[in-house]
């Protein structure tokens, strides 16, 4: 049985009772007659061929209330785009690719980098700025979903109680963050259980209370890939272009967003999909390179927010955020025990080894420079610099869609 404690500062929708999609689904699609819904995934090219898109693509195939889904393709080949567009062709509602790797797209982030605005590095933050524009740029939909396209659980549910605090105009939400349970046989989520809470709460201790801290210690899994929101929010945020982005994406919604429009809804009985290995022995891969790109965007965000983020306390940070951890495995090693889960006490402790490595790499990147690479500029900024922006988004992806590769060489 869930529980119904509204603990923190965002309110939080659970999952009570028997399943009620039939009627979720009923109203989604009233209030997405006056709320129309933009469904965005980021996708590399490679994960067509696992099984968890394929299965995606199928279980969307039954969903009425989107009106359109927007793919933002990275990683692909002129032949991998079609092969990307025969793909997802038979999804029922309007579909475009923003293909990344196009000369169309690279022209326009040509034209962004000539007009000096930063559109940061090739990723999944940059891939979902494109589409965001993409969205606003065509003006059909007034919500915008997004989830990853490497859930393997995936069912009709997850989207449809993602998507209706924002689209039932009853609730008066501005954005919705998804929650869920990262269990099957083990525990799973090691960077939010054993990373990201316990450096939150750390960092509480060191360097003392601050509203931005104590909202994301808010969220019951803050670095979940699924958030809905309001047209507008995608005007005016900016974006992180690297595994930053749930952090990033956080901080602007507290910048930006009032407290009464934010919730969190739980999305799904259980949840799972490609897992990342720790990457022990390299700081560009895996759970390390998350850790790294989590903790500089973190730092940066609360830096900007006025807090003194000094050698000292980031040293003793360190060491405080060991003692958390080390309570976290015990806790969560209790918590196993009395499901009957299995649990390997030493690998987590590996982890939390692997995670401090990462933010040391993460604190002396900070220290050297506080600014690191700026976040990418928000739409408001774009169209202002560039008014016909827009214009070339919608022509660029438009033109993908209509060009065929083997035609060309015919």
């Amino acid at each position: 049985m869930s529980d119904f404690h509204q603990n923190g500062l965002v309110t939080v929708l659970h999952r009570l009772g028997a399943s009620n999609l039939d009627q979720l689904e009923k109203e989604l699609e009233r209030h997405a007659a006056t709320n129309p819904i933009a469904l965005v995934l980021p996708s590399l090219y490679s994960e067509l061929e696992n099984p968890a898109l394929k299965h995606i693509v199928e279980v969307l195939k039954d969903i009425r209330y989107v009106n359109e889904i927007v793919i933002s393709l990275d990683r692909a080949s002129a032949l991998e785009f079609r092969l990307a567009k025969q793909f997802f062709s038979v999804l029922p509602q309007r579909v475009r690719i923003v293909w990344n790797d196009g000369t169309g797209i690279q022209d326009i982030l040509k034209l962004l980098a000539h007009a000096e605005l930063d559109t940061g590095l090739q990723g999944k933050g940059r891939g979902c700025w494109m589409a965001f524009g993409y969205v606003l740029a065509r003006g059909q939909s007034n919500v915008i979903a997004l989830h990853d396209c490497d859930i393997l659980s995936y069912n009709r549910e997850y989207l449809a109680r993602l998507c209706y605090p924002i689209v039932n105009p009853n609730l008066g939400y501005e954005f919705c963050k998804g929650y869920y349970s990262r269990v099957t046989n083990r525990l799973h989520g090691r960077v939010t259980r054993l990373y990201f809470t316990p450096l939150i709460r750390s960092l509480q201790q060191v360097a003392g209370a601050h509203p931005l801290l104590t909202f994301l210690d808010s969220f019951r899994y803050p670095l979940a890939g699924e958030f809905a929101m309001v047209r507008d929010l995608a005007w005016i945020n900016r974006v992180p272009g690297d595994w930053g982005l749930e952090v990033g994406v956080l901080s602007e919604i507290y910048r930006n967003c009032a407290l009464r429009r934010i919730c969190q809804a739980d999305i799904a009985d259980a949840y799972e999909h490609k897992h990342q290995g720790l990457s022990a022995d390299n700081a560009e891969q895996g759970l390390q390179k998350m850790c790294v790109d989590i903790t500089k965007s973190l730092f940066r965000n609360l830096a900007s927010e006025g807090v003194v983020l000094s050698e000292g306390v980031l040293k003793t940070l360190r060491a405080t955020y060991l003692q958390s951890a080390q309570e976290a495995i015990t806790r969560y090693q209790n918590d196993a025990a009395i499901n009957s889960l299995q649990f390997d006490r030493h690998a987590e402790r590996m982890a939390v080894e692997v995670f401090l490595k990462g933010m040391k790499i993460a604190t002396e990147a900070f220290l050297e420079d506080p600014l690191g690479v700026p976040m990418i500029s928000n739409w408001s900024r774009v169209t202002g610099a560039i008014p016909d922006i827009f214009e070339r988004l919608t022509s660029a992806v438009e033109r993908d869609h209509e060009w065929d590769p083997v035609g060309d060489r015919v």
